[in-house]
């Protein structure tokens, strides 16, 4: 499964100057985010992804990820619905070519 990457849009509150990045590999998702003075960057595997949800409005839609290890959901907004059900579409196929555990005798 090739690297997919996503941008927010620059119309929405947060994306003007430097806008969200989502990329979504068959092994983790990544968020990068920055502004004039930092960057913050958040990775979650794709065996610890729990959901993923798209909240979508009138132009833009919200994706959370939510965790299964415990920490914060990834949170990003500003993204196209398309690029959201994309980015859905993506974890869930990368979650279906999981190994799945079966238990010795």
């Amino acid at each position: 499964m090739p690297t997919e990457i996503f941008q927010a849009s620059r119309w929405t509150k947060g994306n003007r100057i430097f806008p969200t990045i989502i990329e979504v590999t068959e092994v983790a998702v990544t968020k990068r985010e920055r502004t004039l003075f930092k960057k913050n960057e958040m990775t979650i595997n794709i065996t610890k992804i729990a959901s993923v949800r798209i909240e979508t409005g009138m132009l833009f839609s919200k994706i959370l990820i939510e965790s299964s290890g415990g920490t914060d959901a990834m949170v990003s907004h500003g993204h196209s619905k398309g690029d959201a059900i994309r980015i859905k579409e993506l974890i869930e196929m990368a979650q279906s070519k999981l190994p799945l555990h079966h238990d010795h005798d």
